[in-house]
């Protein structure tokens, strides 16, 4: 059932690629000269991976995908013209709509069809094939090489940046493996999906040497015309669950940058008591929704789309080859006479690809160029954000070694019965929420827990190195609990789970928590354009008691200004 749900869900991208790489590739090339070109292109298309400008590529995807298949109606009948972006349309909003129920759920319906998607892929490819065995030479790369040195610069420089389409989809393989794993994802493309791609590329180009007027569409012309309409049913199936991949890939790269501090908390739903890393997070679905909507009825077509599509994935290439030499330097300790050849080599690929589709930013590239940078800034912003306030609360905290002294001396608060839970951020300063508390009650629990949750740079942590105890003074105790980024931070089943060693039982203590307001400063750290959206993103993020799965009940927050 992994096998399965990892098929529904992972390779739908990639796996719809035939429908508009070819065609875009020898559109480009400017139509079928020779047997060279078909051969160059179909290794070309072949032989290429590649990643990311991740949320501008979950934009385009759904649209391009679901717009390609639709657009099949119009061989069988022009009649069914004026329906495709609006037919587009709806389909793409019920896919949006079930995303709800789980990338899980969702995979294991979605994966019977993408095998049967894969099987006609295969044995359309092979029929081709079979009329026109010859197509088989251009597994050799030298056909390609052959091409690129023998076909126009500029011309051979823009079929770079078409081919590319051939790898849609390969960037959500390494998003999707939190929710499936790295051995299902391993099975089904060595198994299923890269014989069915290649033996439809391979047959895309018997078509067209056999036939070179099929070059306008030749996914769709492989196939005999009583079979297009059920074909374009399968078609959008497919194209429907090609979306599913990057959009669960949204999804976990969403999760894990809330757990790593680069984005306001949002909500986010496990979808599996099984997986850690099936998750669902609404504020991003309905805000693909927008997007996705808004290039359907914006392009209106996936040839438009297509300009916006590859330079998407190349720059996500790039980006994906120079953070790979940076871990291998830094974190696995690559001496630099074996990272330089092997990173040199793939930056000097990606470089060469990113700028085969800088031509296509006037024509509908620049989107993911604007997505990405918009991405981008509202990261940077929280993030400075974040460290400006935090510099200003810890000015003005009092250092917990003081406070502990002040407990021993005459005039020290008086202790209450039961326990509190103070949420901190810093290890050696006094929680906001316990000066605000002592401020304005005057009184102290006879028992109280400083509260750290730290996101370690690993997907999991074990239960044996989750908690960390230390006894400060007589009933306080400081607690850091370990979350990984791909965990659900879910403080009461942690310390529940540890409750001796915390000496806290979550179902009886009362969790103190500081809720911060951002407000413009008389000496400003940051721009005020940038505080407003600052503080609006505060405004909406979850708030930490949901966030942490706190009972509300059991949760007092405590108010304060922070200038910025």
């Amino acid at each position: 059932m992994l096998l399965v749900a990892a098929l529904g869900v992972v390779f739908g991208d990639i796996g719809t690629s035939p429908i508009y790489a070819f065609r875009e590739s020898l559109r480009a090339a400017g139509g079928v000269e020779a047997q060279a070109t078909v051969l160059g292109i179909v290794l070309l298309a072949i032989g290429l991976g590649g990643a990311s400008l991740f949320f501008g590529d979950a934009m385009i995807t759904p649209a391009i995908s679901v717009l390609s298949a639709i657009e099949g109606l119009q061989i069988a009948t022009p009649v069914f013209r004026p329906y495709v972006v609006p037919v587009a349309a709806v389909v793409l909003i019920a896919l949006f709509v079930i995303q709800s129920r789980g990338s899980g759920r969702v995979g294991r319906l979605f994966g019977p069809v993408m095998a049967a998607w894969f099987v006609v892929l295969g044995l359309a490819g092979i029929t081709h094939v079979l009329t026109r065995p010859g197509v088989l030479v251009s597994l050799d790369p030298r056909y390609a090489l052959a091409y690129l040195g023998r076909a126009d610069s500029w011309v051979a420089f823009t079929v770079l940046g078409s081919v590319f389409l051939a790898l849609t989809g390969g960037e959500a393989l390494y998003a999707d493996m939190g929710h499936f794993g790295r051995r299902a994802i391993r099975i089904d493309w060595f198994a299923l999906v890269m014989p069915a791609l290649v033996l439809n590329y391979l047959g895309q180009g018997a078509l067209v040497l056999a036939d070179p007027s099929t070059a306008a569409n030749p996914f769709f012309l492989m196939f005999p015309g009583w079979l297009l309409i059920p074909l374009v049913g399968l078609t959008t199936a497919a194209t429907v669950i090609a979306s599913q991949a990057v959009i669960s890939g949204a999804f976990t790269l969403v999760q894990q940058g809330i757990q790593l501090g680069a984005v306001p908390r949002l909500e986010v739903r496990q979808t599996s008591e099984e997986s850690a890393g099936q998750v669902y997070v609404p504020h991003i679905n309905w805000l693909l929704v927008a997007a996705v909507l808004g290039l359907v009825f914006g392009f209106r077509s996936s040839d438009g789309l297509a300009n916006a599509y590859g330079i998407a994935v190349a720059g996500d290439m790039l980006v994906t080859s120079v953070l790979v030499a940076t871990v291998a330097r830094g974190v696995w300790r690559w001496p630099l006479h074996l990272l330089l050849p092997v990173a040199g080599l793939f930056l000097a690929l990606d470089l060469t690809f990113v700028s085969a589709n800088l031509h296509k930013i006037p024509d509908g590239g620049w989107f993911p160029l604007i997505v990405g940078a918009s991405a981008l800034s509202l990261m940077l912003i929280w993030r400075r954000g974040r460290a400006v306030a935090l510099a200003h609360r810890s000015a003005d905290a009092m250092p917990l070694d003081a406070f502990l002294t002040s407990l021993a001396q005459p005039g020290a608060p008086v202790r209450v019965p039961g326990t509190a839970v103070y949420l901190t951020t810093q290890h050696d300063l006094v929680p906001t929420a316990l000066a605000l508390n002592l401020k304005h009650n005057g009184v102290l629990h006879e028992r109280l827990v400083l509260l750290k949750v730290t996101t370690e740079r690993a997907p999991r942590v074990s239960e044996t190195a989750r908690v960390v105890v230390e006894e400060l003074s007589t009933g306080i105790r400081r607690v850091e609990l370990r979350f990984g980024f791909a965990e659900k931070p879910d403080v009461p089943a942690a310390l529940q789970a540890h409750a001796e060693e915390v000496g806290c039982d979550p179902a009886t203590a009362s969790f103190f928590l500081g809720r911060e307001v951002p407000v413009p400063s008389l000496r400003p750290e940051v721009p005020l354009w940038q505080e407003r959206i600052y503080a609006f993103m505060v405004r909406n993020a979850v708030s930490a008691p949901d966030y942490f799965l706190i009972p509300p009940q059991r949760v007092v927050e405590l108010g304060t200004r922070i200038e910025i």
